[in-house]
């Protein structure tokens, strides 16, 4: 399915990560400046999750950041008169990194951190007794928002509370009863409200950095409950994906290969002797005749279309037919941005098409044999049967010729012929010649009676000729190549039918009760439509001789469906009946309840029915009280 890929087709497609296999990454060493803060990480620091990993490299930033302006302060102290007390916080900073070197939790080198610069900001306050503004400068604001990104809400909360107890409370105190305030310039009430808003200000951005965080938290937590459900839904997708035999891939637009399960891998190793690898353009490889007609595909793909068909390759002498389905995948523009292919082999089912079709042939070949033999069987019944009256018709003939006056005839001729010369007085004296006129007018009497008899006869037998005659040529009518769609009479039909077993259904007793409605002709298989008239009217003579009924009585209706569009021709007989569990296997091949059944005939004619586009139904109250059959066919045929 995949040739070398064509000079237009680039390797360097990048694949969907959510669409592959998934699995732990191993650690790398983080590249340039983010692996030299991590070297001050101990191990579990280092390996935190990427959030909380920000935060540490974070506070090992801000610690070496404060560690240079401590260092810068301590350098400066050389040569500006200022106390050199804040620079020695540069110790505390080096403490920090010690801390996260070898601390198991990022709590110990944060609580460090936030104390030194606390420590460090509230000895600049309060060595510089002449600041009256410590408390309220913008700078303060910074600690508990960078406290709440390092501890989090809850901890933060007691170091901004200090902060703002330390630099809004008792710092104000402390300058209230320790320095002089009688300036005219100061006002006491703004200065205590000053520092109150300050302290509020300090809990507002205490506030606002813990709802941030917070916020932040629960979209995180939500984030990777949805990643972990995703992840849960692409291993059961996969699982699914990989236990299925279908052939499954994902492709980009230009049909270039994403993602394949292992069925699919198998397949074209086989066909090709190679690995299929993502990237390669899957279909350059079908034979040269079949790449356009897969770039055809793949442009209704990216129209947004659907295809289904078949294809089929060989390997080696086994030839493999895959139902091949594309379906485009599409994003909310309507753009497409990928296809998934899935294939399945049904080679079994093709070749069980192929031997079902040639089974379905077989069995229609068989199903006119075996209507041409119901058709001959009755034609040789109904033969047989005015053949005897022919023999007997005959043996009449030949008795009454046998016993013929015409021999006494010849005596009296022959002494007529003896006594010619004298005949009168023959006729007048001698006493045979006496009694020769009464016995030739007796005689002639005798011939004409058995002349009329003998007609009689001879007339018979020309009607049972006549009859074998008519049987024959309806045989020879109905026994043309089937398939042949005409227009048929069907209640001509029906007596036809009915003719062929006319002769045994008066013998066995049994009334026929016909009820025709006026119907149109219909187009179909005339020798189809015989057959299944002839298969139900020797399935209703059976019913109704092996039943106890006296009054044995086989009604056949024919009427055209209230819509018009159908033809309705019910065979009722009040013979055996069918039992309720009989009736839905009724039409099921080798079913049967006679003990010399085969279980073909009414299995034929529902396929010779369908075939008709029609239908062969039953109903049966049950066992003994007969059954209809009821065959329905469209008044419009395809030879309409």
């Amino acid at each position: 399915m995949v040739l070398p890929t064509p000079p237009e087709t680039r390797q360097d497609v990048p694949t969907s990560p959510a669409l592959l296999p998934t699995a732990a990454p191993a650690p790398e060493k983080a590249p340039g400046v983010l692996g030299w803060l991590d070297f001050f990480l101990s191990e579990p620091l280092r390996h935190a999750p990427p959030e909380e990993l920000v935060r540490h490299r974070v506070l090992i930033g801000v610690t070496w950041f404060m560690l240079m302006l401590a260092s810068l302060y301590l350098v400066s102290t050389l040569f500006a008169p200022y106390s050199p007390l804040p620079g020695f916080a540069g110790a505390l900073y080096v403490v920090t990194l010690v801390a996260a070197r070898r601390a198991s939790t990022f709590v110990v080198p944060a609580v460090i951190l936030l104390a030194t610069l606390a420590a460090g900001f509230l000895g600049g306050v309060l060595v510089n007794k002449a600041n009256m503004e410590g408390g309220v400068h913008p700078m303060n604001l910074l600690l508990p928002a960078f406290s709440v990104y390092l501890l989090g809400p809850r901890r933060s909360l007691l170091f901004t509370l200090f902060l703002a107890v330390v630099m809004d409370g008792l710092h104000p105190l402390y300058l209230t009863t320790h320095i002089d305030l009688s300036a005219e310039s100061f006002s006491l009430p703004r200065f205590w409200v000053r520092h109150f808003m300050s302290a509020i200000s300090f809990m507002g951005i205490w506030g606002l950095s813990a709802l941030h965080t917070t916020a932040r938290d629960a979209a995180h937590h939500s984030l990777e409950r949805a990643l972990k459900q995703l992840r849960g839904s692409e291993r059961q997708l996969s699982s699914i994906v990989e236990s299925t035999d279908d052939l499954v891939a994902l492709l980009d637009p230009e049909g270039r290969m994403l993602v394949a399960n292992q069925s699919l891998k198998q397949f074209y190793r086989r066909l090709l002797g190679k690995e299929a690898e993502p990237g390669q353009w899957l279909f350059s490889e079908s034979g040269l005749e079949r790449v356009p007609r897969w770039k055809e595909r793949l442009v209704l793909m990216r129209q947004g279309q659907r295809l289904r068909y078949e294809e089929t390759y060989s390997l080696g002498d086994t030839r493999i037919v895959l139902d091949v389905t594309l379906h485009p995948i599409l994003t909310e523009d309507g753009q497409a941005a990928g296809v998934t292919l899935i294939c399945r082999d049904i080679t079994s089912r093709k070749q069980a098409e192929a031997r079902l079709g040639e089974m379905h042939r077989t069995l229609v070949e068989v199903s006119r044999q075996t209507g041409m033999a119901e058709v001959a069987t009755g034609v040789l019944h109904n033969v047989g049967n005015t053949l005897n009256s022919v023999n007997i018709s005959t043996t009449l003939v030949t008795d009454r010729l046998r016993r013929s006056r015409v021999t006494g005839l010849a005596k009296a001729t022959a002494l007529l012929r003896e006594h010619a010369p004298e005949l009168a007085a023959f006729l007048t004296q001698h006493p045979q010649g006496q009694q020769l006129p009464p016995y030739l007018i007796a005689v002639s009497d005798q011939l004409v009676e058995e002349r009329n008899a003998m007609l009689e006869e001879m007339q018979s037998l020309g009607q049972s000729v006549e009859h074998i005659k008519s049987i024959v040529s309806m045989q020879q009518k109905h026994a043309r190549a089937a398939g042949a769609v005409e227009q048929v009479a069907v209640p001509q039909l029906i007596d036809e039918a009915l003719r062929l077993h006319a002769v045994s259904f008066e013998q066995l007793g049994i009334r026929i009760e016909c009820d025709y409605t006026e119907v149109p002709p219909i187009f179909v298989d005339r020798h189809k439509l015989l057959q299944i008239l002839i298969n139900l009217l020797s399935n209703a003579r059976h019913a109704l001789v092996d039943s106890e009924q006296r009054n044995k009585c086989l009604s056949i209706r024919v009427r055209q469906a209230p819509e018009g569009e159908r033809l309705l021709l019910d065979v009722t007989d009040n013979g055996l009946g069918i039992a309720a569990e009989n009736l839905a296997r009724l039409f099921t091949q080798g079913f049967t309840t006679k003990k010399s059944g085969h279980g073909f005939g009414l299995h034929i004619s529902a396929l010779a029915a369908a075939e008709m586009k029609g239908r062969l139904t039953c109903t049966s109250p049950g066992p003994g009280q007969g059954a209809t059959f009821s065959l329905e066919l469209p008044v419009k045929g395809e030879g309409a």
